[in-house]
């Protein structure tokens, strides 16, 4: 691979079924686009700023949290309760900040959901990964860390 093909960490080249075109996914994210991503992840910045929400599930690190002393739910059923606060967003039903109070399984909920700055090496790998590689105001899809499952926002 040339250098005028190496792309950021975590993003790949994939050819569309439907349309047969060319489009760019990061299996950090699971954020696809068209546009090729630019950069090759050197000079990028070195803190990002992020809010999260956590759904945690009974195979988590720790299955409790402010909302639950035990919890029970499956990762399935974690990640489908995820997706349905992905729709709401997107959908413009819901606003992260609101969700991320009411629903997070981190004591971040406090906060909306805000994680402040962090620089690499302060989090799970995953989350990490996802943060960075998402651009100021962009939402990421699911992100599975041990914690559990994440729904990243990055705001600076």
């Amino acid at each position: 691979m040339s250098d005028e093909e190496k792309l950021p960490p975590g993003w790949e080249k994939r050819l569309s079924r439907n349309s047969n075109r060319v489009y760019y996914f990061n299996h950090n994210t699971n954020a696809s686009q068209w546009e090729r991503p630019v950069g090759d992840g050197s000079g990028g910045p070195d803190q990002v700023r992020c809010s999260h929400l956590l759904v945690k599930h009974n195979q988590s690190r720790r299955p409790s949290s402010w909302r639950e002393r035990e919890i029970t739910r499956t990762k399935d059923e974690a990640l489908e309760l995820l997706q349905n606060y992905i729709e709401q967003i997107q959908s413009g039903q819901e606003r992260f900040e609101s969700l991320a109070s009411q629903f997070s399984d981190c004591s971040s909920a406090n906060k909306g959901g805000d994680l402040g700055l962090f620089g690499r090496g302060q989090m799970q790998k995953p989350f990490e990964d996802a943060s960075f590689a998402l651009k100021v105001g962009d939402m990421s899809g699911p992100v599975f860390t041990d914690s559990g499952i994440h729904i990243i926002l990055r705001t600076a």
